[in-house]
Order: C-alpha cells, then sequence, then structure tokens
C-alpha cells in the first residue's frame, strides 16, 4: 500500500542515492541513543528502542546509521530484532574503527585484521550478507590510511560491504582516501549552531558524496527566547529542533540528517520536520543568526 506524505512524513525530505544507486530518504535515524547510558549495554527499556525503530520505518524512514561500538553491538542487534527481515527499501549503515573499553570511552582501532572482524560480527549481528554502507568511524593515526581503506577495498571487493563511508574527517583526508578507494558518504558533526565542517560539506556538495551530519538538532543560544529559532518557531508552529533539522534539509541535496532518540514520541517530532517548508527568508535568517 502507498503511503502518503502526512502518514509517512520522512517521504517529504525527498530522495538520495549514496554511491549512485542506493536510494534512500533523505531524513534518517540515528541509532546511537537505543543503547545505555555513555552509549554502553542494553537500553533501560528495550521494547520501546524496538518500537522507535519500527516506527522510523513506518514514518517513511528508509536510511538508519548505526556502528558496531554502539553498545557494543547493542543497536546492531536491536536493529536486527526490530527490523529483519529487512524491507527492500530500508537501508543500514554501519561503521567500525572506534573500540570500546566502557562508558563514554571511545579509542580508534584500525589494524586491517580489526577492521575485517568487525565487519563480519556486523554482518552476523544485523543479520545480513552485504552491507550497503560501511563506515570507517575514524581515522586510526597509528595505522597507514592505505592499510585501513584497503582492508574495506578487500571487503568490497568480496561482496561483503557494497560502499564506504568515512567519519570526521578533513578535505585533504578525504581526497587522500580517495586516491586508494571510492568514497560515498561523510559523517562529521554538523548542525545549525557549529558549521565547522562548512568546507567538508561544499566539497561533498561539489562531488555528490552523502554528507550524513551527526547531533543535527544542536540549537545553542538560537533556542533562547526571543531568539531567532524562538520567532520562527512560533510562526511556524514547529520547534526549534524541527527548523534546524528543515534548515540541514534545505542546506544541500546530499546532506542525510541522523536525528538520533530513544522514545517514540520525540522520534515522530523529529520526522515532523521533514514537512516544514522554510521561506528563503527563514532560512537565510537561520544561518545569519548561526
Amino acid at each position: 500500500m502507498a503511503t502518503s506524505a502526512s502518514t509517512a512524513p520522512a517521504k517529504a525530505s525527498g530522495t538520495y542515492r549514496i554511491g549512485g544507486d542506493v536510494q534512500v530518504d533523505r531524513l534518517g535515524y540515528g541509532a546511537m541513543q537505543i543503547t545505555g547510558p555513555g552509549v554502553w549495554g542494553d537500553p533501560k527499556d528495550p521494547a520501546e528502542a524496538v518500537r522507535v525503530l519500527r516506527r522510523a520505518y513506518e514514518l517513511g524512514v528508509t536510511f538508519i546509521d548505526t556502528a558496531d561500538s554502539y553498545g557494543p553491538f547493542v543497536s546492531e542487534l536491536l536493529i536486527k530484532e526490530a527490523l529483519h527481515p529487512y524491507a527492500d527499501d530500508l537501508v543500514i549503515a554501519t561503521k567500525a574503527g572506534l573500540t570500546r573499553s566502557g562508558p563514554g570511552d571511545w579509542r580508534p582501532v584500525g589494524r586491517p585484521e580489526y577492521l575485517r572482524q568487525q565487519c563480519e560480527l556486523s554482518l552476523r549481528h544485523l543479520g545480513m550478507e552485504a552491507i550497503p554502507l560501511y563506515q570507517l568511524h575514524r581515522i586510526d593515526e597509528k595505522v597507514p590510511l592505505a592499510d585501513q581503506l584497503g582492508e574495506l577495498a578487500l571487503l568490497k571487493q568480496e561482496g561483503k560491504i557494497r560502499h564506504i563511508g568515512l567519519s570526521e574527517v578533513t578535505v585533504e583526508q578525504i581526497e587522500a582516501a580517495r586516491e586508494i578507494t571510492p568514497i560515498v558518504s561523510v559523517q562529521n558533526l554538523y548542525n545549525l549552531a557549529d558549521r565547522s565542517a562548512e568546507d567538508v560539506v561544499e566539497y561533498c556538495e561539489r562531488d555528490d558524496l552523502a554528507f550524513i551530519p551527526w547531533f543535527p538538532i544542536a540549537t545553542g543560544n538560537l533556542a533562547r527566547p526571543g531568539g531567532p529559532l524562538d520567532a520562527i518557531s512560533t510562526e511556524h508552529g514547529a520547534t526549534p529542533a524541527q527548523l534546524a533539522l528543515a534548515w540541514l534539509l534545505r542546506r544541500s541535496p546530499v546532506m542525510l540528517p541522523i536525528p538520533g532518540t530513544s522514545s517514540v514520541a520525540h522520534l515522530e517530532e523529529n520526522v515532523a520536520a521533514a514537512e516544514v517548508d522554510l521561506t528563503d527568508a527563514e532560512y537565510e535568517a537561520l544561518a545569519q543568526a548561526a
């Protein structure tokens, strides 16, 4: 049965083809927050985490981003429990390259044998034969980049992953990576209040690489009473977070925001942002205010 934009609001965000052939609706879901405190261990309410994931797909979300380090593996296992066997239009992206030794502790490890092990484990935990988008979670400065990406290229050649992405990188690092293997996406910190990765966004837009902003709904002081987000929120009947997401979707056609949450109510609020249509003046006002 076809779904309308009102019953599946994420559809209003438009589509993008990752790597030219993996189509997703642009407003996705980031599955980090469905784990325990410090992104460690099981969530307090696993049943709600499953409901969130299933509801995301019902709302039209076809792009879910996770990582082996979320839990670790808790997020991937919950995705499998909630959504496997996967719908034909559902794209699950995951990452490897950050190890966990406790809550809130993240350490880059990019040794080829480790990345291969984690890919095999992600395939098992997600119940997949091939991962549509596999991202190097961090570049490990202790390991030659050619060794890290070379292993991912081998996994791609073996049919275990379809496309390769990067996370938290500079333009120079993206260019160096593309000398080794094709790169289709970049995931960096970027939001209305923190646009330090602006040059990376511009690079991705120019070369048609997906840009996946993590922490997309940070609004900082912009949402203060009487601030620019507050004023436009009142006019639209939208929350500051919805406006921040609407601004990202308007910012670039290659932008794939992945707001995360552990509650169905908050998920529904976030996804409704796809239906917020900013005027040119509002878009510019928000951009200038930040």
